[in-house]
């Protein structure tokens, strides 16, 4: 789902040097179908120009608080009524010091204070101005605030040095906004969610595991953190990056998984068990690195923990959810494994349609039937399974 379409989002511009990647930002949501309303400060003007925002958006850009194009006058008001969001990108130290304590001295710290949308904002400064206690004190209380608070990053800054303090890029904060805007069908929620393969040590340097590139599970624990739950992710080995506000516990092999679910479980409302677990690992594993000798070797075997079912048979068992990746007889396969560990729900796939891909398509069977889910970016995916499950638990 398009979140942006038909909607208008202000965007605030204070002064600083990342204002450049605001333009880039402005033109990403008019390209997804929003409305953009930009207001910027006198010193954001001084590093992009309000012709550049004008011509991006199509609309003339805000600056002073006694704009006549409001007849009421009353341009800090009425900005932000019918807005989805109001978001300061780039938001310097001295603007964050403003909201943190209420000053309202121009237009766009009066609209932060007279808005009626949510807050957003985006911190863009040197390293040493981000680090200082008072701003740090600032920002603490913007959070307590429920101030949404984006980055900032850690990396090379334009003065030279490097360090936290530089603004997200523009499209991770497309992507922060557009989660925003997601709705909090898990508010107060805790889910717990497995993701990745696992890798069952043969020796030193060589192992069995699955083909899995945790992305589907990487992306359903951001589905989640959107919705607003409070979300715990076990991994195993993947490269991808922990989604922003989950808390991410890495493990290797599938006794390691089993073990940190275990521990997490405790108050856990919904367990989505989405990890290529490995079925068997080596009943020994070499201390040493095997040397090539005959032609063949043979691999005693021993099976892994059923994760997932261990949890689903609990006498204080969450919302289970499985996945069933399959190559043939999908409905089969997916409904039997749904029914034999009496799970709520089994997101199933064919392996050709998703697998280490950036898109799927799943069906979801249930209770009720089976849900089919249309081809889309595993994102897209990760919230109909979200939507769903949110859907189920109502029930």
């Amino acid at each position: 789902m398009n979140e942006f379409q038909g909607r208008r989002i202000v965007l605030g511009v204070t002064g600083g040097v990342a204002a450049y990647k605001a333009a880039e930002l402005v033109r990403l949501l008019v390209k997804a179908g929003a409305e953009v309303d930009v207001a910027m400060t006198a010193a954001g003007a001084q590093f992009v120009g309000a012709a550049t925002f004008q011509a991006l958006t199509g609309r003339r850009v805000w600056q002073a608080l006694w704009d006549e194009r409001m007849d009421n006058g009353m341009a800090h008001i009425d900005l932000t009524r019918g807005a989805a969001a109001l978001l300061v990108a780039p938001a310097t130290a001295d603007f964050l010091a403003k909201l943190a304590h209420g000053f309202a001295d121009d237009l766009l710290s009066t609209l932060c204070l007279a808005r009626d949308c949510p807050l957003l904002v985006a911190p863009a400064m040197n390293r040493q101005m981000w680090e200082n206690p008072a701003t740090q004190r600032n920002v603490a209380q913007l959070r307590a605030d429920a101030v949404s608070v984006l980055g900032p990053a850690h990396g090379e800054q334009a003065c030279g040095e490097v360090g936290d303090g530089r603004m997200l890029e523009a499209q991770e904060l497309f992507d922060e906004l557009h989660a925003s805007l997601q709705a909090k069908t898990l508010a107060g929620k805790r889910v717990l969610l497995t993701a990745g393969p696992t890798f069952e040590a043969l020796d030193p340097v060589r192992g069995l595991t699955n083909s899995s590139s945790g992305k589907m599970g990487f992306a359903l624990a951001r589905a989640c953190a959107e919705a607003g739950a409070e979300v715990t992710l076990v991994t195993g080995p993947v490269t991808s990056a922990t989604p922003r506000g989950v808390l991410r516990v890495d493990v290797k092999s599938a006794c390691q998984m089993r073990d940190a679910v275990m521990r997490a479980l405790p108050g856990q409302d919904v367990f989505i068990g989405v990890a290529a677990v490995a079925d068997y690992r080596p009943r020994q594993e070499s201390a040493q690195k095997i040397k090539k000798g005959t032609a063949t070797l043979t691999l005693e075997l021993e099976a892994n923990p059923d994760i997932l079912a261990e949890v689903a048979a609990r006498p204080d068992a969450p919302f289970c959810v499985g996945f069933a990746a399959e190559s043939q007889d999908l409905a089969k396969y997916a409904e039997g494994k749904r029914v034999a560990k009496k799970l709520a729900l089994v997101v199933g796939n064919l392996v050709q349609d998703g697998l280490g891909g950036d898109s799927n398509a799943v069906t979801l069977f249930d209770a009720a039937g089976a849900h089919v889910l249309p081809p889309a970016e595993k994102s897209e995916v990760a919230r109909g399974i979200v939507a769903h499950i949110a859907s189920l638990m109502e029930q």
